[in-house]
């Protein structure tokens, strides 16, 4: 994905929109993409999802955004758009936040860049097989039933379809199976219900069951 996609948004509206998701290949991006020559001053960058946790808790994707992405570019603080997700009522919330995208990126929303993961189990953002968040067809942003302990807020198949561009980073040999499902539009899996037109899919090569990695 050429930065030309963040320049282009930045001409043309003024302002370029990214969501992001958690995990350590993505601080790794987000930690390259800090050192390239990106509009920072008109950039905004949302959470695909996050966990319902307190600040600070090791289960929040929150103080890596920071830590890899914000210490280390001119932006400020009010540029990342944090999921609510300590108010005690977090579907209200959610509400909240689908309101703070459509502010930043039209109404309905239109995001100009996704980053996604894939997880083993065919997941991407907290779109979690057989949970009810992936009925959701009237709302961006909804929360999820309990997962691993927690419940989630994610971001839904609406806005992700809206999208303009997407990123997908998979690496690690246990998605070997899952990336080839996403490749052939396996609906079966959360991931491939995500209508991708405009996608760049990077692995590397444990993930395609190879020795050694290759990006």
């Amino acid at each position: 994905m050429k930065l030309e996609v963040y320049a282009d948004a930045a001409a043309a509206r003024g302002r370029f929109v990214m969501a992001v998701s958690g995990g350590r290949t993505s601080w790794l991006m987000l930690r390259a993409l800090a050192a390239e020559d990106v509009p920072w001053a008109r950039a905004h960058v949302a959470q695909v999802d996050e966990r319902l946790a307190p600040r600070g808790h090791p289960d929040r994707h929150l103080d890596a955004l920071h830590e890899h992405l914000l210490d280390h570019t001119p932006m400020r603080a009010a540029q990342i758009a944090v999921m609510p997700v300590e108010s005690s009522d977090p579907i209200a919330a959610a509400a909240r936040y689908a309101r703070v995208l459509a502010d930043l990126a039209g109404s309905p929303p239109v995001l100009d860049l996704v980053h996604l993961a894939l997880g083993a189990d065919g997941r991407t953002a907290s779109l979690i097989p057989d949970d009810p968040v992936l009925d959701v067809t009237d709302r961006d942003v909804a929360v999820t039933g309990i997962h691993e302990g927690r419940r989630r807020m994610t971001l839904t198949y609406p806005i992700l379809d809206r999208a303009r561009n997407f990123l997908w980073l998979v690496s690690g040999s246990d998605k070997t199976a899952m990336l080839a499902r996403l490749r052939d539009g396996d609906r079966s899996i959360p991931a491939a219900r995500v209508r991708a037109a405009h996608a760049l899919a990077v692995s590397d090569r444990m993930t395609a069951g190879e020795p050694g990695p290759r990006y």
